[in-house]
Parts: C-alpha cells; sequence; structure tokens
C-alpha cells in the first residue's frame, strides 16, 4: 500500500485526499470509548436540567391534553384536528395509557428526550470532531425552547431528532458506503418525523430528496429508498385515518391548512421574535417585542451557521455543513414564510440542524486565535455564552412559572365544577373547554369551529342526560340555549350548568 494512505469504511483512498474515519465500531467498546462519554455527558446534563428547572408538576397544555386523552383511560379523547398525528399518544402511551400522573410523565420524557438526544448527536460522530458534535449538543439542549419541550407531550422536539438522525445518517452513508447501519438510521430519522409531523418530515427532507434524485453523484438507491420507506411508514397511519376521517388526504390538507389560519405567503420572521419572550403561543401575535437582549440569539444563530459553512468550505468538507443547513432552512420555511402566527417550538428541527455548523464556528474561532489574541478570544466567548445562558434560563424560569399559573387555574376550574355536581361522565362546551374536560375527566364537544361532532341541539339532548356545563370567561354572554341556565363560578370562569345537573348535584 503507498505511503500515506489509509483504509477506511470506503475502501482505499487515493493519495493526497482527505480521509474521514467513520469505521462503525462494536457498541461495547463504543460505550467505553471518550467520544460516547462527551455525548453522554451533554444528554445526562440535559434530562438533569429538564427536572430541576421544568417543574414535573406543571400540569398538562392545551395541546398535550389532546394527545394524552387519545390513550388516557381517566379521560374521553378530544377532538383530533387534522393537523395532529398520533406520534405522541404512542410516545406517551407506555405511561399515559395506565397512569393519570403528570409528575410521572414528565419524568418519562425527560429520561426517554436525553436518552433520544444521545442517540441523534451519535449518529454525526465522524462527521464532524466529536467536541464540536458535544458542543453542538449542549448548544442545542441549553434554548430554553428545547429545556421546555424536551418533557412535554408534543410533537416538535421529536421532529427535531428525527432530522438529526436523518441528515446525520444519510452523510455518514454517502461518506462510507460499507456503514450499514447508516441506511437504517436514515430510515428511523425519517419515520420519526413523519410519524410526530408527516408534513413537517416532507419539508425537512426536501433538500435530501432533490440531492438523491438530481445530483448524478448523490444518487444511492438504498439512500433513497430508506429515505422514502422511512417517511412512509411514518405517515401511512396518518394518511389511512384522513381516508377514514376526514374525507380524504386531500380534505384532510385542506382542513389542516384552515385550522392553521390558512398557508400562504405570509411573512411571520416578526412574530416569531415576539414568541422568543416565552410566549407558547402567539396568535394573535400583537405586542411589543422582547428585550433585544432576548431575541439576539436568535439573529447571532444563522451569522455563525454561515460563518460554519465558510470555515467548511476552506476545509474541503463542504457537504457535511451545507446539507444540515439547507434540511434547516426548509424545515423553517412553513413556519416563516407561510403561516401568520407563531410558537418557539415550531422552530426546534432547525435550530437541531444549525447548532453542528455553529458550534464548528465557534471551535475555528478559537483555535485560530493565536497568540495573545488566545486567551482574549476565549474570555471574550465564555462570557458570552454565559451571557447566553442567563437569558434562556431567566426566560424558561418565567415561562414555566406563566404555564404552571394556568394550568392551576384550570385544575381549580374542574375542581369547582365537580362541586357543582359536573362529574363523570360528563360534557363540557365553550371557553377553554378542552383542557379544562380534561382535568375535569369530561368530554370535550363544541358546536362550531374545528369540532364539528356535536350540533347544539345535540348539546341539549345531552344536558338532558349527562352533567353539561357552557364555559364563558366572566362577562361574556352565553349560547341562546344556556341563557337561562343558572350560572356559577368555576375557578376564573363562569359556567352555566344544565338544570338537571344542579337538580342532581
Amino acid at each position: 500500500m503507498p505511503h500515506g494512505v489509509r483504509t477506511t469504511a470506503a475502501g482505499t483512498r487515493r493519495p493526497g485526499t482527505r480521509a474521514v474515519d467513520i469505521t462503525p465500531r462494536r457498541p461495547w467498546r463504543s460505550w467505553r470509548s471518550w467520544n460516547d462519554g462527551w455525548l453522554a455527558l451533554v444528554a445526562a446534563g440535559f434530562t438533569l436540567a429538564q427536572l430541576a428547572l421544568v417543574r414535573p408538576g406543571m400540569g398538562l397544555g392545551w395541546d398535550e391534553s389532546v394527545y394524552v386523552s387519545q390513550v388516557a383511560d381517566h379521560a374521553p379523547a378530544a377532538f383530533f384536528s387534522a393537523p395532529r398525528a398520533r406520534g405522541v399518544p404512542l410516545l406517551v402511551a407506555p405511561v399515559a395509557a395506565w397512569s393519570s400522573s403528570t409528575p410521572l410523565l414528565r419524568i418519562y420524557l425527560a429520561l426517554l428526550s436525553g436518552l433520544a438526544l444521545f442517540l441523534a448527536l451519535r449518529a454525526w460522530r465522524g462527521l464532524f470532531p466529536t467536541r464540536v458534535v458535544a458542543i453542538g449538543g449542549a448548544l442545542f439542549a441549553s434554548l430554553w425552547i428545547t429545556l421546555f419541550y424536551g418533557p412535554q407531550a408534543m410533537p416538535n422536539y421529536w421532529v427535531g431528532i428525527g432530522a438529526l438522525i436523518c441528515v446525520g445518517s444519510y452523510l455518514r452513508a454517502r461518506a462510507a458506503p460499507g456503514d450499514r447501519a447508516a441506511p437504517w438510521g436514515v430510515f428511523a430519522g425519517a419515520a420519526l418525523m413523519a410519524l410526530m409531523r408527516p408534513m413537517d418530515a416532507v419539508w425537512t427532507t426536501l433538500p435530501l430528496l432533490a440531492l438523491s434524485i438530481a445530483v448524478r453523484r448523490w444518487r444511492r438507491p438504498r439512500l433513497l429508498a430508506a429515505l422514502l420507506v422511512g417517511l412512509a411508514a411514518g405517515a401511512t397511519q396518518w394518511i389511512v385515518e384522513a381516508y377514514l376521517d376526514y374525507g380524504g388526504l386531500a380534505q384532510r390538507l385542506s382542513d389542516a391548512s384552515r385550522i392553521q389560519g390558512g398557508l400562504g405567503w405570509n411573512l411571520a420572521f416578526d412574530d416569531q421574535l415576539r414568541s422568543m419572550g416565552g410566549r407558547t403561543l402567539c396568535r394573535p401575535c400583537v405586542g411589543s417585542m422582547p428585550h433585544p437582549a432576548v431575541t439576539l440569539w436568535w439573529f447571532v444563530l444563522p451569522v455563525l451557521a454561515v460563518l460554519g459553512l465558510v470555515v467548511a468550505v476552506r476545509a474541503r468538507r463542504t457537504a457535511r455543513t451545507l446539507v444540515p443547513l439547507a434540511c434547516a432552512a426548509t424545515a423553517a420555511v412553513p413556519y416563516l414564510l407561510l403561516i401568520g402566527y407563531a410558537a418557539p417550538r415550531f422552530l426546534l428541527p432547525a435550530y437541531a440542524l444549525l447548532v453542528l455548523p455553529v458550534a464548528d464556528a465557534l471551535v475555528h474561532l478559537v483555535s485560530a486565535a493565536r497568540g495573545a489574541w488566545r486567551p482574549v478570544t476565549v474570555t471574550g466567548m465564555a462570557l458570552a455564552l454565559a451571557g447566553h445562558l442567563a437569558v434562556q434560563f431567566t426566560v424558561l424560569e418565567r415561562t414555566v412559572h406563566r404555564t404552571t399559573a394556568a394550568h392551576r387555574a384550570w385544575d381549580r376550574t374542574a375542581t369547582d365544577l365537580h362541586s357543582l355536581g359536573v362529574r363523570p361522565p360528563c360534557v363540557l362546551t365553550g371557553h377553554e373547554a378542552v383542557p379544562i374536560a380534561f382535568y375535569t375527566g369530561c368530554a370535550s364537544r363544541q358546536p362550531r369551529g374545528h369540532d364539528t361532532s356535536i350540533t347544539e341541539a345535540g348539546l341539549l339532548r345531552a344536558a338532558r342526560a349527562t352533567p353539561l356545563a357552557v364555559l364563558t370567561e366572566p362577562g361574556t354572554r352565553p349560547p341562546a340555549y344556556a341563557r337561562t341556565w343558572p350560572a356559577r363560578r368555576a375557578g376564573d370562569l363562569t359556567a352555566y350548568v344544565a338544570p338537571f345537573v344542579l337538580r342532581e348535584g
């Protein structure tokens, strides 16, 4: 063998070219390696931070109550609107199917999300130095959005994990055709994304599909098959359900667009900025912008990502940086350009893919500093990261406090409804009926809006046979059919309780 030639998983390298050792290692050796140790440390820190900073007893949010109610045995299933997918109910079923304990569910999800982060970062070993992968994982794990949604029964974090696994495995398979595990990673990552949010999976994988079809040297039939089969496997249930319950796939897509306010050209950059201060849902997205210190990282992130691309181009490893950047961009397109509202969690998949090029840029800035500039650079970067963490944890603490207070208000309303005789089996309708019904153990039904499963006449018939209450904000008139019903205080709301309930209660 000629001098200077290394054998890798891809075979013998030509002299003068760069070699990347991504040879698969035996699992029992990998677990003991320092490389895996750093990634495991990041994942463990992420899990511990969730348990310490996001209160396990925070209660379930609106969307969480919808997802968990699909498998819970203590509350009827809430209306499942067209955009939702069954991935989250499947994810929480091992706990929610037999226990109503929210703290137990939070702990389970925190542990699971930490393990998933470790596996997702491990897919990138060999594509970037381990320190870059570990720093990128730590940056992603330290965002308040990631910490807040990691232990929640919500899909966006898991789309981000699927994106990391899919894109990293795709690049590994291309760099080392002998890596037999990589195509399975492509399949698993694509399936996870599609299982959680099918349309997000399509947007995120568009660059991979385009490369696999349109660029000759990127054509790998095995990889393309793994990607397409993964997407199909994850989305099959959603598609079948579209024909069974929503009038077909086209109708479900149309309903999903309508529920999201109608997809179309709509710049939502300012909406996302407003949500950075801890607003879990910004709809309608009005009000003042957060303090510049809160949003500064949002502007720095793409700058560092571009710097990471420049570093990669100079090092002749462009694809490993450009591909995740392209997938991050397409993943963000619907939430920055096509909808008229914002939620910080929408961009979690984009952040997950951006942090590796960003970490590469940060490592380059430190390693490129020479002489007296090195301590200045290291000190400045350490101060900047410390300030960034302080901002993230401050926003997280405020968001957790505000969210916990809102969920406790729902719990108080549920307790008051129980005292009024509205107990399972029962029905709630009106303001915030969906989450409060879950807390009360009732079914939620709305005669207008997205849920068209019942009419006003149907509600009146239900009121004669089962406890029923109409919830309104104080000072708001109830629907005409309930205006003669007795009004009672229920937490911060007014409950118009069907007379039958009061007589029997």
